[in-house]
């Protein structure tokens, strides 16, 4: 269950939720139709880091599962180009010092 109104994940049941202290009783339908939690959002995260970025700023409160797969996305892209640069660093030096 979400909240009604910021969108946050809440127990189901709750009357009142724990984030915003909105009543959920009060509010209409928050759950936006177009949140789906694509992994679309998660490829396009991945194949740009900064638009992942800044989709889970601007939805985080309004989108919250498309926001969170965009986030995944960036953040697997800038963990695994981390390592490559790493690695690549790794070969480069091993390959330097082989030459002399």
């Amino acid at each position: 269950m979400y909240c009604k109104k910021c969108g946050q994940e809440i127990p189901d049941g709750t009357n009142y939720c724990p984030n915003c202290g909105a009543n959920q009783n009060s509010y209409s339908q928050f759950q936006p139709s177009d949140d789906t939690g694509s992994i679309g959002w998660a490829v396009l995260g991945f194949l740009i880091p900064i638009v992942g970025l800044i989709l889970f700023l601007v939805w985080f409160q309004s989108k919250p599962k498309n926001a969170k797969k965009a986030g995944i996305g960036a953040l697997i892209s800038v963990i695994l180009s981390i390592i490559f640069t790493i690695i690549y660093a790794v070969m480069f030096v091993g390959l330097v010092n082989s030459l002399y």
